[in-house]
């Protein structure tokens, strides 16, 4: 399991996160809702090591990771992709796969098949170029980039922003079915709400770097967390 314990986080003089808490757990997806900049996407910087926090701690997998640096922690687990999806342009789609090695030992070094299995696309497109891709294809390519690390805990920055909303229905799909395996914790950040309600067992609602609501879906009533995204 993931628990967050009050997080703190700063840039500068400016606090970002407050006495941040939350927690995410095997085979559920946790989502992390509110307006645009209160805080979400600091608390998936924080959570990966890419930004360090200022009070608080990490927990994963029962170990403290406050201190780990990104890559100690992908190699215990932790996936991330980010917001923009930032894809090697000029690489191709096999080589954008096989930077998803870099965490990985030697004997499990491979591409999943699940990766062609959810995303068929990148298959037929192997040897293009990543830029050459559109929006969902690169959003596609950068979860199977993902994947190919063997995470334990998945977590994406809002994966439909900008994207066509067949392959929304796929990215959709393919949570589902990581989360249905059993074996990965999925903390989702999005600012589309009906995509999220399809997919959350949790919420985690944040306003103003703090958290002002969670729960499990079923405990929330979905108006409750519906206000803290309109404007």
């Amino acid at each position: 399991m993931l628990d967050v314990r009050s997080v703190d986080l700063h840039y500068g003089a400016a606090q970002a996160l407050r006495g941040v808490s939350m927690t995410a757990q095997i085979g559920k997806v946790t989502c992390l809702v509110g307006r645009n900049g209160v805080g979400k996407s600091s608390l998936l910087r924080a959570i990966i090591g890419l930004k360090p926090v200022s009070g608080g701690a990490i927990h994963w997998d029962g170990a403290d990771v406050t201190k780990l640096a990104p890559a100690d922690r992908a190699r215990r687990g932790i996936a991330y992709v980010p917001q923009g999806r930032e894809i090697f342009p000029l690489l191709t789609v096999r080589e954008n796969l096989l930077t998803g090695y870099a965490p990985l030992p030697r004997g499990k070094r491979s591409i999943p098949d699940e990766v062609f299995e959810l995303f068929p696309v990148l298959d037929s497109m192997l040897e293009r170029r990543g830029g050459d891709l559109s929006g969902g294809q690169q959003q596609q390519l950068a979860i199977g980039r993902a994947l190919v690390t063997r995470p334990r805990l998945l977590v994406l920055d809002e994966p439909t922003e900008g994207i066509q909303p067949s392959i929304i229905k796929d990215i959709g799909r393919a949570i589902s079915y990581l989360r249905d395996k059993g074996d990965m914790a999925i903390v989702l950040v999005e600012q589309y709400f009906d995509f999220a309600r399809d997919l959350a067992d949790d919420w985690t609602v944040m306003e103003r770097g703090e958290v002002v609501l969670a729960g499990s879906r079923k405990a929330l009533n979905d108006e409750d967390v519906r206000q803290y995204l309109t404007v």
